[in-house]
């Protein structure tokens, strides 16, 4: 939330197109963000979009958080398999007509169910040991630890969150303000619009770093991150999704 007098840089949040297929919580959420040469974001974007750029790169996020009380539609959440912990590595993106959104490259999580039914839907979940690490006696950092069971890749992160420290910048914004996500299904680009209020976003220390999903996921970024946030969560709903139309030449 940005301080008493200034404008709040967050956009509206778009209205949903009806029905709600989905509500869920994402709460413990940490962003750490690298720039990127736009060449390589674009490599990955599906047919009908292109790398959304801010301070003339394209960012590569790697963003862990926790999953609750997920339900379909607006009925009650489903047990068990409607809370856990995710790890993602995600771009973002935007369609000609300035609609923004995030494409996922890989989507770790610990619940083979939810993994099996998402892949099915063209979303890239991999079956991992993803673990949350709350903060500890003397500690305040808090992170995330994963370790897939194939192929091995790993990654462990944590912050301290800086509670005193409002991040509400025009960059914090451009890279948490994401009310949808492009993806390919069966030779089309989709667009699944989602709607949630601003985040409560903070600036945060980081403390821990030992990646490897987003090497595996075909990029390399090098250094500590460019963007370190922290947020306690948000509630969230996803709408029908839509075909992206492409614009013909």
């Amino acid at each position: 939330m940005p301080g008493a007098g200034l404008p709040d840089p967050w956009p509206d949040p778009p209205e949903l197109p009806a029905p709600v297929l989905m509500e869920q919580r994402w709460t413990d959420a940490v962003f750490l963000h690298w720039r990127i040469p736009c060449a390589e974001s674009a490599a990955f974007m599906p047919s009908g979009v292109v790398p959304d750029v801010f301070d003339g790169s394209a960012w590569v996020g790697l963003i862990g958080f926790r999953m609750q009380k997920a339900g379909f539609g607006r009925g009650p959440a489903v047990p068990f398999f409607g809370d856990f912990n995710e790890i993602n590595v995600r771009l973002y993106s935007r369609e000609p007509d300035g609609t923004r959104g995030v494409v996922f490259l890989s989507l770790d999580a610990d619940r083979l169910a939810v993994v099996l039914a998402a892949r099915a839907a063209g979303i890239p979940y991999v079956w991992s040991h993803a673990r949350f690490r709350p903060p500890q006696p003397g500690s305040a950092a808090t992170g995330y630890s994963v370790r897939r069971f194939r192929r091995g890749a790993a990654s462990d992160f944590a912050v301290v969150p800086a509670f005193d420290d409002v991040a509400a910048d025009p960059l914090s914004v451009h890279l948490t303000a994401r009310f949808g996500l492009h993806s390919r299904f069966r030779g089309r680009t989709l667009y699944i619009p989602n709607t949630h209020s601003a985040w409560p976003l903070y600036r945060a220390e980081l403390t821990v770093l030992k990646d490897g999903l987003i090497s595996a996921a075909g990029l390399n970024v090098a250094g500590p991150p460019d963007s370190v946030l922290y947020s306690p969560g948000v509630r969230t709903r996803f709408g029908k999704p839509r075909v992206v139309v492409l614009r013909r030449r």
